[in-house]
């Protein structure tokens, strides 16, 4: 995106979780590590079943009280009924702050004009009294603002930025191999590192304990990664369950279908190389993965 565009991202939900034992609830149960977080740093995180597998996803900035969840509004309900149900006798408020929030999505060379005019040089700083950040699973992606709709405004009329259309930010996000639209989709259907979270930030090795951290380490140890998402480049349609094909041979299915769409991929059997930038097909249609983590 350029340097004078900022999008609004309308699909988002913001939790806010806050009281004495917040940061050890969450670190008990987070890929990554809480430790991290401060009014100068902010992560991108996950929960993991207790097998590894996929859950939920979202960022993770420091609040006045607390903690903000920045995720996909689709799950916000869910995240919130999952934390409950961890709660039991912690003294943490967990709440729905979605109605209160907007995120918007500025470019890095904005971010960093920002950070030069309030001489900072933080990854996470306040400007105008709403924290802003940038996003860490790519610096590519520029840089997050969480504020309330009239304060961005006034920020956006303040720098001089033009709103245009989210599937700006997308398209940026796919050519990247980072799922933004359909990851509810994806829940328990893989596993964390098979969805690429270690090259993504989104967890700490070194952090000890948290909710499917066993197998995941195994996981790495042992080098039994056989599979990855990556994103699908083609002209057509193409929607969850497809089948991918090289040379007749089923190497992947579709998880994310839709304009940015994302497959789940064998990296051996047949070897990842053997078709890695090579005409594939789905339905028949020509296609090609990007392999954005080379």
């Amino acid at each position: 995106m350029k340097k004078d565009q900022i999008i609004l991202l309308k699909d988002r939900g913001l939790i806010s979780v806050t009281g004495d034992d917040a940061k050890n609830f969450l670190q008990n149960i987070i890929t990554n590590d809480i430790e991290k977080v401060n009014d100068s740093c902010s992560i991108f995180s996950a929960l993991f079943t207790p097998q590894g597998k996929y859950l939920f996803e979202f960022f993770l900035i420091q609040s006045k009280n607390g903690y903000l969840l920045d995720c996909d509004s689709q799950i916000t309900n869910e995240i919130i009924s999952y934390l409950t149900k961890y709660k039991l006798r912690s003294k943490i408020k967990i709440q729905d702050k979605s109605n209160e929030y907007i995120i918007g999505i500025i470019s890095l060379e904005k971010f960093n004009e920002i950070q030069k005019s309030e001489n900072k040089q933080t990854d996470t700083m306040e400007y105008r009294n709403s924290p802003i950040f940038i996003d860490s699973r790519n610096k590519k992606l520029g840089a997050r603002i969480l504020s309330t709709l009239e304060k961005l405004h006034l920020t956006i009329k303040k720098l001089e930025l033009k709103i245009v259309k989210p599937e700006i930010y997308f398209n940026d996000a796919h050519a990247l191999g980072v799922p933004v639209k359909g990851v509810e989709i994806l829940k328990e259907q893989l596993f964390g590192l098979e969805a690429n979270f270690e090259e993504l930030k989104a967890i700490d090795f070194k952090k000890g304990c948290y909710i499917g951290q066993e197998n995941t380490a195994r996981m790495k140890l042992k080098n039994k990664l056989r599979r990855r998402l990556l994103p699908i480049k083609t002209q057509d349609n193409v929607k969850t369950g497809d089948e991918l094909k090289f040379n007749n041979t089923t190497i992947g299915k579709v998880l994310i279908g839709g304009p940015t769409p994302f497959a789940l991929v064998k990296l051996f059997d047949p070897d990842f190389t053997e078709f890695n930038n090579k005409e594939i097909s789905i339905n028949n249609k020509k296609a090609k993965l990007v392999n954005a983590f080379a």
